[in-house]
This record gives structure tokens, sequence and C-alpha cells, in this order.
């Protein structure tokens, strides 16, 4: 019996979730500065080392009162306070706000005693020392409260987070200037194909440049990954199985992009069986494009086997490869999602497809009149590499439809 014979399809989150269920985020860890920090992944929770604020301080300008004394107090009923100092920011207050007293105070500036409330400027007039409110305060108005943001011991950052400008910033406030990450894991990338020469090469008679090495290295780097570009091997066993054991020797997982005929998909998976147990979990996922795919893990690394044809290796990259480098990378992935690259729209035109498989279709972006999002499918020869550099996303169809509807709210991704 051959292998084509054997060729069933899973759903790709099932098939996504058979291949991650046997992986696991690598050991290694690097120290990474602040300053380099964006898109590292924290292997460890960041402690908060500091409470913060560490002072209760002024939200807005305004002036710092008791809020007992402004009770009442109204455009049509003002309140009168005598005004007794200002409190520069940076300064530790030297007054004190005693009954029927303001003090003036600056965003930032550290609230003084006797004060729990700040009204705004705007709220008030001033009439030489003295200050009329317009509205009342209420308690801790206008004011940031000791350890209102986080206090020392909370997690700062979880583990598994993947850092972005905001995680960057509360570390600094923190006086965190380096923390520990996961490693970034190495995606060795091995295109095979007897017809397939290098993007530096003029193709000869039925030759073609090597577009998946491309696409498939920037769906690697963009999900947090280092690409291994490992050449083009023949599509010869032994050569081919020599190749493959060289790129997973030295990455943490394998990536081939093969052919799509029958007789190339075979022996793909005949090179993948022979790179060491359990061998393949799933020949087959239910997606367009990208049926002939090969989910596996071998010595306890995982290999996929993506089709040759350009954009259904892309999605495949999208729908599989992408949320294994994440998970590889340390990342939590809470669901099997689209991923955040996926966002709505309005489709201008039907989509047919059928039930049983997810169909990712070429799609222009266009905003109406009113700002709504709408998508307008590309319909045609969507294995072809420039059909997807003319589109600005893809319609995914879920795999229960047997198409999509004119005017429908859609799912559209950019992968």
């Amino acid at each position: 019996m051959t292998m084509h014979e054997l060729f069933t399809v899973l759903a790709p989150a099932d098939a996504l979730a058979r291949l991650v269920d046997g992986c696991s985020p690598i050991p290694r860890t690097e120290t990474v500065a602040l300053e380099a920090g964006l898109g590292w992944v924290a292997a460890v929770d960041i402690p908060a080392a500091e409470t913060l604020p560490a002072f209760a301080r002024a939200t807005m300008d305004g002036y710092a009162v008791r809020s007992a004394d402004t009770h009442g107090a109204s455009e049509q009923s003002p309140a009168y306070l005598r005004l007794t100092g200002d409190i520069p920011t940076g300064v530790v207050p030297n007054v004190r706000v005693g009954e029927r007293e303001a003090v003036r105070i600056h965003t930032g500036s550290m609230l003084p005693h006797g004060a729990d409330a700040v009204v705004m400027v705007e709220d008030t007039n001033l009439h030489g020392h003295d200050v009329e409110l317009l509205a009342a305060a209420a308690p801790g108005e206008n004011v940031l409260t000791v350890g209102e943001d986080i206090r020392e011991g909370a997690v700062a950052v979880p583990a598994g987070r993947r850092l972005r400008a905001a995680d960057l910033g509360g570390m600094a406030a923190l006086g965190i200037t380096s923390f520990t990450a996961v490693a970034r894991p190495r995606i060795a990338i091995l295109s095979t194909g007897d017809e397939v020469v290098p993007v530096h090469a003029t193709p000869g008679p039925a030759q073609v440049r090597d577009v998946n090495a491309s696409t498939i290295a920037a769906t690697v780097e963009r999900a947090g990954g280092i690409p291994v570009r490992r050449g083009i091997a023949p599509d010869r066993h032994d050569e081919l199985l020599l190749e493959a054991r060289g790129g997973l020797a030295v990455a943490d997982a394998l990536v081939l992009s093969a052919g799509s005929s029958v007789s190339v998909r075979d022996l793909t998976a005949e090179i993948v069986e022979s790179l060491g147990a359990p061998g393949i979990l799933a020949h087959g996922i239910a997606i367009k494009p990208g049926k002939p795919t090969v989910l596996a893990l071998c010595a306890g690394k995982p290999v996929i086997g993506l089709p040759g044809n350009p954009a259904s290796a892309l999605v495949v990259a999208w729908r599989i490869v992408r949320p294994l480098v994440r998970l590889l990378g340390g990342e939590a992935l809470a669901d099997d999602t689209l991923g955040d690259e996926s966002f709505g729209a309005t489709l201008d035109l039907p989509v047919p497809s059928r039930p049983g498989r997810e169909d990712y279709v070429p799609c222009t972006l266009a905003r109406d009149a009113a700002g709504e999002l709408h998508a307008t499918p590309i319909f045609g020869a969507s294995n072809l590499i420039f059909t997807l550099v003319r589109s600005d996303a893809l319609i995914a169809v879920p795999l229960d439809r047997s198409g999509l509807g004119a005017g429908e709210r859609v799912t559209v991704i950019v992968p």
C-alpha cells in the first residue's frame, strides 16, 4: 500500500492540536536588555520589586484640598478656600493642607499631607489668595494612590507573554533593565524539487525559483523564530534524507517545502517517517489551499511537510507553522484562534466553498464612505504567488460553511 492510499485529512485545528500536544517551549533562555525586549517572550514571571505609585500624586493641574471642604460646591454656590502654597513636580511638599485651605498642585506632583483630593483648575477661579471652587471633589478624585498601579511582589509580566510596548514601559517604571527570555526557536527550512533553483539563479526550461523559502522564513521571523535556510534538496531519497536529517540536527523544528505531485508527496512522507519516532501525526489537512500537508514529531522535534504550491505553502505556514513557532518560543497560546492578524470585514461578493474544509480566498480591502471595511474576493488562479501579492488579505471560510454570502460579516487575515 502506498502513502497516498493512506492519505486522509484532519481539520486544521485538530491537526495542529496533535502536533503541539507533543511539543513544549525550548529550554534555552537568554538575558535580554530592556531596550531590545520588544517581541521577546518572558521565560519566567517578572515580579515587581517596588510599589507603584510609590507616593500619592495628582493626575490633574489644580488644587489639593480636603474633600470635606468642597462639599456642595457648584457654579451656583461656590466654596472658597485660602491658598497656602504651591507644589512643583519632583519636590516633596513642605506644606500641609489644613481646614478650608488649598495648595496649588501640578500633574504628577506629590499630594501634600492633609489633602485627599484635587480639584482641577478648570473648576476654579483664583481671586488673590482665595480659591473659588465651582465643583465638589470626592475623596481620591484626580489622585493616584499608593500601590494603585502595582504592588511589590505582584507579577508585573507573566511568563509566556510576548513583550509589547506597554510591557516594556511597565518594566521601565519598575527599574527593570533586563529580563530572562525564551531563546528564539531555530526553524530549519529545506526546499525540495528537481525543478527548483535558488533565487539568484536564472531558471532553465521547466525550472522555477525557490519562492517558498522566502515566504516561510518571513512567517517564521514574524512569529518570533529564527529561520535557518538549508537550501534545496533534489527529489532523490538518499540525498533528501541526508539534508533533512542535517536540518533537523541544527534546529528546533524542520519545515520541508515539497512538490504537489503524489509521487513527491509519497517521497516526503517516507523521508519524514525515517527521521524518528513517533513519525507522522497527520497526512493531509482539511484546508484549501494546502491540503497535502504532513505534520510529524520526529525524535522530539516537530517536522512539517508543506506543499510546493507557493500559495498553499504560505497559507499553511501561517495556519500551522506560525502558532508552532510561537509555542516553541514560550508564548502562551490561549486557543486556536486565527491570531492577531485577523479582523472583520463585510463581504461584497458571494464566496463558494465546501463544508468540511477551511478555505482561504484572496481579497482586496477598501473602506466605504461610512468607514466600513469591505472585502472583495479575487477569483482565479489562487495558487499563483502574485495573486496573493495583489491581494490585501485572505477571507477565512470556516470549516462548517458551504460558502459565504454577499453582505455577511466575515473574518479576513493577513498572512
